[in-house]
C-alpha cells in the first residue's frame, strides 16, 4: 500500500530530526570514526509507529551501534519528541533498523567488476541441497 502524503511529511520531518539527535548522541559518547545516517524513515497510517532504517559505516560495526542505538531508543525519541512537539500531537514509537543496502550494492558492483568469479573460487556459491 502506497503511504500517504501525510505520512511522507511525517518520515520527513521525522528524517532530519532523527539524524540530528543522533549525531548528537554521538558526539555526546565522544564514538569517533563511525558515520550512522537515517537513511529511511517510513511512518505507520495511523502515526503510531515508524521504522527507521539506519546506515552505518564502517559496516562491521553495524549490529553493534544498531543495538545500541535500540537500547537508548527512548531517549532519542524524547529528544525527537522535544524538536517537534508544535508539529506533532503525538511522536510516535521509534523502531530502528540496519539497512544493510549500500554493502548490497557494493557487493554486486564487486561482482560486476569480476572480484568474486564464481567460476574461479566456487566457495561463493551457496552449496545446494540435492533433494
Amino acid at each position: 500500500m502506497e503511504e500517504s502524503n501525510r505520512q511522507k511529511k511525517i518520515a520527513g520531518i521525522l528524517q532530519g530530526d532523527l539524524s540530528t539527535v543522533i549525531q548528537d548522541v554521538m558526539r555526546k559518547n565522544a564514538v569517533n570514526n563511525l558515520i550512522v545516517s537515517v537513511t529511511k524513515v517510513t511512518v505507520t497510517p495511523d502515526l503510531g509507529y515508524a521504522k527507521v532504517y539506519l546506515s552505518v559505516f564502517p559496516a562491521e560495526k553495524s549490529v553493534v551501534v544498531v543495538k545500541e542505538i535500540v537500547e537508548m531508543g527512548h531517549e532519542i525519541r524524547y529528544e525527537v519528541a522535544a524538536k517537534v512537539r508544535h508539529q506533532f500531537r503525538r511522536m510516535p514509537e521509534l523502531q530502528f533498523f540496519n539497512d544493510d543496502s549500500l554493502e548490497y550494492m557494493d557487493q554486486i558492483d564487486r561482482e560486476l567488476r569480476g572480484e568474486n568469479n564464481p567460476i574461479d573460487n566456487p566457495d561463493l556459491l551457496p552449496r545446494r541441497k540435492k533433494s
